[in-house]
């Protein structure tokens, strides 16, 4: 199984990388978390005609502004498209002029892009939707949720946009790999809702986690990669089985 960092940047692309989109590639399907503008990349990647399922952690623009792109693909499965009960509004106003191109519905739910898009609002706690999901809400200014999934027995927590908080831990506890935001060099006393390396590598060893990787570094502050590289080194010093993303990495699992 292959996760792919296709967006690693928080609230706006650089040359440091596109905002948040991960795909991952397993046995039985693809399931894409955010859709940032590094959701463009996702065909360079989806070959196969497996089930592709997108989460979508919240709708701040950084993390939806590749729903803009959606018309771009013609993936003959379609996409799943899952989200936290209620925000199923969301979704529709910005898929919908005079924000992108029109959609018309032909059936509940369903929108004719060349990409059958179909929405789905996840309950919080545990759902079936083929596969294990956990949504819990997270702590961030505007709702979040992060999401743990398991694929071919293997657990995988994403965080979208948080602070550490008690939910935190339903989420991530024990996983194989946890893919969270970094989006602070050095969180101030009232954080609305992101970490730093060392917050979250303390977190990350709390949890127990097999591996930490860090992503969605904010724009502002994280404008080279060397900078990217020094969060490394701090997060590692707690817990070392950390890797700071970059754009186009691949990590096996």
């Amino acid at each position: 199984m292959k996760i792919h960092f296709l967006g690693t940047n928080g609230w706006y692309s650089t040359p440091t990388g596109d905002t948040p989109c991960i795909l991952i590639d397993s046995k039985d399907r693809y399931v894409i978390f955010d859709a940032g503008n590094g959701i463009y990349k996702i065909d360079k990647y989806i070959k196969e005609n497996k089930p592709i399922s997108l989460f979508i952690s919240h709708f701040h623009i950084d993390h939806v502004s590749g729903l803009h792109i959606l018309n771009k693909f013609n993936f003959k499965q379609g996409i799943d498209v899952y989200f936290a009960k209620g925000r199923r509004s969301d979704f529709n106003t910005l898929v919908n002029p005079p924000y992108t191109i029109g959609v018309e519905q032909n059936k509940k739910n369903v929108y004719q892009l060349k990409t059958k898009i179909k929405l789905n609002e996840l309950r919080d706690g545990d759902n079936n939707i083929g596969f294990p999901v956990r949504i819990k809400k997270l702590y961030h200014a505007y709702d979040n949720h992060g999401f743990r999934i398991v694929l071919e027995g293997k657990s995988i927590a994403y965080s979208g946009d948080t602070g550490v908080g008690p939910n935190s831990f339903l989420v991530a506890k024990g996983v194989d790999i946890l893919i969270h935001e970094c989006s602070n060099i050095k969180s101030p006393e009232k954080s609305w809702g992101h970490v730093d390396p060392i917050q979250i590598a303390q977190f990350a060893k709390d949890a127990k986690v097999k591996k930490l990787a860090l992503t969605h570094f904010g724009a502002h502050l994280y404008d080279t990669f060397e900078k990217r590289k020094v969060a490394e080194t701090k997060a590692r010093k707690i817990f070392p089985n950390t890797v700071v993303a970059t754009d186009e990495l691949v990590l096996e699992i």
